[in-house]
């Protein structure tokens, strides 16, 4: 199988774990709102290992939104947008961090600090006053973050048998 057929299917099947994964955290109320820990952000440390997962994470955000976010559309923009500037800074800094924890660190305060982006997105189609933006990014962050630094030394251990970097290598 050539290096860009395998990228696409090794994304292809990113983006569906991350749907199944937010599917499930859906399932327990903790998938949308101002508090979120879906499990599917684990895989957001994915592009720590390989930038090239940026592609199946952000498509695993846009397609999850689009089916299941109470908002639709405008989640999907949200979110996706989130996701993609969030991992994208990754895709940017990451090769100037020379070991595998310190890109894992960026994708967790990345991640955490653009859940501004979410909290903007809940108090403007809530239409609450502005004065609610930073308390739902008080929220957010937190839980974005725990989730991010719960899951950290598990894709770690999923790494040392499945080993990442080179699943979307030929």
């Amino acid at each position: 199988m050539n290096q860009k057929t395998r990228s696409l299917a090794v994304n292809a099947l990113v983006i569906a774990l991350y749907v199944v994964l937010s599917w499930v955290s859906g399932l327990f109320g903790f998938a949308a709102g101002p508090i979120q820990f879906r499990l599917s952000e684990s895989l957001n440390h994915l592009v720590a290992f390989n930038r090239k997962y940026i592609v199946g994470v952000t498509l695993g955000v846009v397609l999850y939104n689009a089916l299941f976010s109470p908002m639709g559309w405008v989640d999907v923009v949200f979110g996706g947008g989130q996701t993609l500037l969030g991992l994208g800074l990754v895709y940017w800094l990451g090769p100037k961090c020379s070991k595998l924890w310190q890109r894992m660190a960026l994708v967790t305060a990345s991640m955490s600090l653009t859940m501004i982006i979410i909290a903007w997105e809940i108090v403007w189609t809530g239409h609450m006053g502005w004065d609610k933006l930073l308390p739902m990014f008080g929220t957010l962050l937190p839980s974005e973050l725990v989730m991010l630094l719960l899951s950290a030394p598990v894709m770690l251990a999923i790494d040392r048998a499945v080993h990442f970097a080179k699943r979307v290598e030929a």
